[in-house]
Parts: C-alpha cells; sequence; structure tokens
C-alpha cells in the first residue's frame, strides 16, 4: 500500500474513531436516565436508525470480510445463503416484529431473555435465565471476538501494526463509546456503519466491473475455474443439493434467535417506524450482499485458476481498481464499520449478565454502573479468545449465529404463536438446540451445506415445543387480531 493511501487511511480513521467517542460523551446523558434508556434507548427509534442498525448488526467484519472470502472461495454456490438471509430480515420484522414490539412495551421485557422466560416463575424460570444468559455470554464472546479478528487483521494488513496492538486499539475505542453511551450511542454509531458499508457495496462492485469488462469479464474469468467454483450447486447432486440448499437457506431462521437484533425491534417506537425500518434494513441487505458478491466472483475471475483466496481480498481489489486515495477512504470505512458493529453485541451480552442474571441488583439504584462493569468484563475476555484461539471470521460468526439461533428462536416463535409452555419444555428446547449447534461443529461431519449444524437443532428445538406444548385458543385469537391490525 502506498504511503500516501496509508496516511489518507489513518487520518480518516483517527477522524472517526474521535467522532465516536464524542457521540458517547454526548449520549452518556440520556443513556444514565435508567436501565431503560441504557438498554433500548427509552424505546424511541425511528425507522432509519432502526433499519440501519439492525442490519449493520448482522454484518460488518462477516459480510465484509467473511462472507466475501467465502464466496470466493466455495464460488457460485454460495450466493444460495442470501435468499435465505434476507428471508430472515422480512421474519423478523414483518412476522415476528408486531408481536415482539408490542409484548415487550405491556410486559416491561428489556433483553430477549425476558421474552424467552416469559411468564414463568420460581426456580424454572431461574434456570431458563441462567442457562440463556451463560449461552449468550459464551456466544458472544465469539461474536465480539469475530470483530476484533477482523479489525485487528485489517489494520495489521493495512499499516503493518501487530495483530496484538491492532486488535488493542480498535476494542478500546469501542469500549470507551460503549461504555459511556450505552444503546444510545451504540444506535448512532451502528447508522454511521450501516452507511459505511451501503457506500462500500455501491463504489467497489462498480469499479470491480468496470476493471474487468462486466458481467461478461466475470463469466469469462469464472470459466476458466474448476467446474466445482461455478456449477450452481458446487460439488453436489441428488439427494445431497436438498441438503446443501437447507444448510445455507437455514441461515435466515437463526434471525429469529439473535437477541441482538431482536433488541432493535424492541427499541422501535411505533408500528409505522417498524414497517419502514423493515425496508430499509431489507433493502440494505440487498444491496450490500449483491455488492460483495459481486467483489468476491470478481475476486475469484481474475484469481489463478483453484488459487486459494483470504479473507482480505477486499482490501487487494480496492487497491487494485480504485485510484488516488479512494483506496484509503475504502479502508478507513471498512475497518470503521467492522470495529464499531461489536458495540450493540457488547451492550447485549452485557444486558445479559446485569440485568438478566441479576448483577445489577447487587448495588441498588446503580444499575447502569454495574452492566458497564460487565462491559469491561466481556471486552477483555472477547480479546483473549480473539488473541488465543485461532479461526477464520467466517465460522466463528456462523457458529455463534447458528447456535444462539436454535437456541432461542424456537422459544420465541412458539410464544408469538401463543404456545402454552412449561419452563421446563423451553428449557429443553433451547439446550437441546444449542448443544446440537457445538456437538455438530465439533465432530465437523455436518453434511452438504453443513445441514446437520445450521438446519436440524432449528427443528429439534421447535419439534420438542410442539409435542410438549399446547394452544392457548382466547390468546392466541387476541395475538392474532393484534398482529393482523399491526401489519
Amino acid at each position: 500500500m502506498e504511503p500516501s493511501s496509508i496516511n489518507g487511511a489513518g487520518v480518516t480513521l483517527v477522524i472517526y474513531m474521535l467522532a465516536l467517542l464524542a457521540i458517547g460523551f454526548w449520549a452518556s446523558r440520556r443513556a444514565t436516565a435508567s436501565e431503560d434508556a441504557f438498554l433500548l434507548g427509552g424505546r424511541s427509534l425511528g425507522p432509519v436508525v432502526s433499519g440501519l442498525a439492525y442490519a449493520a448488526s448482522t454484518s460488518s467484519a462477516w459480510v465484509l470480510l467473511g462472507y466475501t472470502g467465502f464466496v470466493a472461495t466455495v464460488g457460485v454456490s454460495a450466493l444460495w445463503m442470501v435468499p435465505g438471509i434476507l428471508f430472515g430480515y422480512g421474519c423478523v420484522w414483518l412476522w415476528l416484529g408486531p408481536w415482539l414490539n408490542r409484548v415487550s412495551r405491556e410486559k416491561g421485557y428489556l433483553t430477549a431473555i425476558d421474552v424467552i422466560a416469559g411468564e414463568t416463575t420460581g426456580m424454572a424460570r431461574r434456570i431458563i435465565v441462567m442457562s440463556a444468559a451463560a449461552m449468550i455470554l459464551f456466544c458472544f464472546s465469539f461474536y465480539i471476538a469475530v470483530q476484533f479478528q477482523g479489525a485487528g487483521a485489517a489494520l495489521a494488513d493495512v499499516f503493518g501494526l501487530s495483530p496484538t496492538a491492532a486488535i488493542l486499539a480498535g476494542a478500546l475505542v469501542i469500549l470507551a463509546y460503549t461504555f459511556l453511551g450505552g444503546f444510545w450511542a451504540v444506535s448512532v454509531t451502528d447508522t454511521l456503519q450501516g452507511i459505511s458499508i451501503a457506500i462500500v457495496a455501491c463504489v467497489l462492485p462498480v469499479a470491480a466491473l468496470i476493471d474487468i469488462g462486466g458481467f461478461g469479464g466475470i463469466a469469462e474469468g469464472l470459466q476458466q475455474q474448476p467446474e466445482s467454483l461455478t456449477a450452481p450447486f458446487g460439488v453436489y447432486a441428488g439427494w445431497s443439493v436438498v441438503g446443501f440448499l437447507f444448510g445455507l437457506s437455514s441461515l435466515g431462521i437463526g434471525a429469529m434467535g439473535q437477541p441482538h437484533l431482536l433488541t432493535w425491534i424492541m427499541a422501535v417506537r411505533d408500528r409505522k417506524s417498524r414497517i419502514q425500518g423493515a425496508a430499509v434494513s431489507i433493502g440494505w441487505g440487498a444491496l450490500v450482499f449483491s455488492g460483495m458478491s459481486i467483489i468476491a466472483l470478481a475476486a475469484r475471475a481474475t484469481s489463478e485458476p483453484g488459487a486459494g483466496l483470504g479473507e482480505m481480498i477486499i482490501f487487494d481489489l480496492a487497491q487494485q481498481t480504485l485510484p488516488g486515495i479512494l483506496p484509503a477512504l475504502v479502508y478507513a470505512a471498512i475497518l470503521s464499520a467492522v470495529m464499531s458493529t461489536v458495540d450493540s453485541q457488547l451492550l447485549v451480552a452485557s444486558a445479559a449478565g446485569s440485568h438478566d442474571l441479576g448483577l445489577a441488583k447487587l448495588a441498588p439504584n446503580r444499575e447502569v454502573l454495574v452492566t458497564r462493569v460487565v462491559i469491561v468484563t466481556l471486552c477483555f475476555a472477547a480479546i483473549l479468545i480473539t488473541l488465543q484461539v485461532p479461526a477464520s471470521i467466517f465460522d466463528r460468526a456462523i457458529f455463534a449465529w447458528t447456535a444462539l439461533g436454535a437456541a432461542f428462536g424456537p422459544s420465541i416463535v412458539a410464544r408469538m404463536l401463543g404456545r402454552r409452555m412449561s419452563a421446563y419444555t423451553v428449557l429443553a428446547a433451547m439446550v437441546s438446540g444449542f448443544s446440537l449447534t457445538v456437538f455438530f461443529n465439533q465432530i465437523d461431519a455436518s453434511g452438504p451445506g453443513a445441514w446437520l449444524e445450521r438446519g436440524l437443532p432449528w427443528v429439534v428445538g421447535a419439534t420438542i415445543l410442539t409435542l410438549f406444548s399446547k394452544r392457548r385458543e382466547a390468546e392466541a385469537s387476541v395475538l392474532q387480531e393484534a398482529d393482523s391490525a399491526s401489519v
């Protein structure tokens, strides 16, 4: 990378980091008003902020680095995951959203665990809450490590820093503004992040297409690659295609069990904002995943047949296709987006410790302070995982996404549908979904499209809840009428 580009990217990043800290200071007064304000921003988000923040929270290092590297490595068949992901966006906002937004206000729920535990009481509720919080803290340590890993690898690649120094620098800035501003700071910074990612997803694919000669150039380059990289179903045929498609598309249903995504639905201010936010979020997802797919396929088309491509191809492509200082601006946009995604994940994980586990009760009237202490603890735990447990960005993100989706998604959907479940039925569904995901991830034998890891655990949890629960007819009727009116 040219010295001028390094300087340009460095100046831009410093300005962005200072802006993040300024946002944290600005939001600190609003954030400390109450636990509700710190964790949900007073439930007053509009459509643009909620839609962009939701979408950005699903992506960042995963889509910019992990997804592009995955598509470039696997080839055309990897694109099948995109319809499933966008379907998941729609389900959360338009199907689950009306009920979730309403019931969280009526019941005073602040977290996804509040929703899962529902109206259970006593020791059974305590077991559910403790188990769910432990799962969130475990998985979010990997989620947060993904962002730190992406930031560290990118900073090391661009500026020649050591990975350790780069990870620590990015983590301290993120920690500072999340610590200060809570949900308000997270909302504003994630909105900026969503805009940054969208700009990159527009500019860089266009530059890549111009450089390679349009879609025809990509198609011609891909013809020189091994057939497994260009076939619509990769190396699979016959019944294995079904498993392959199920494994990729099932990533979408995992969205209904992601605590950090459900938070945005709970925080949106009204029905109109939720519907408009859905349009913003789904439109953003379609734009960004399309752009990243073009970048990945262009990189594959211009590489040697069968050559290995890593998760930093977006930086290489920016350097090759953009003139002057533009590569530096793209680097800065990508790095700022990667670093700032961790904030919502860090906040939700800290809520699991302070609110759900009840640590905040140790200091009455100092709930926000306890939450901040948990934030600091989790941040440093994630740094240790980043430095000590090597793994690809894509693999880490998909594991955490799948495990949480299988653990929580079936129970939340069942509650929305008006199922009457015992606390131990909910616990059985949670533990089975989570445990099966971990099991299939560890044995590394998940079948075509990793369908055993990505889809089967969700199905098992849903089956348990269906078999061992009853439908509350009166309540279900009311819910359906209210949800229909809301949509």
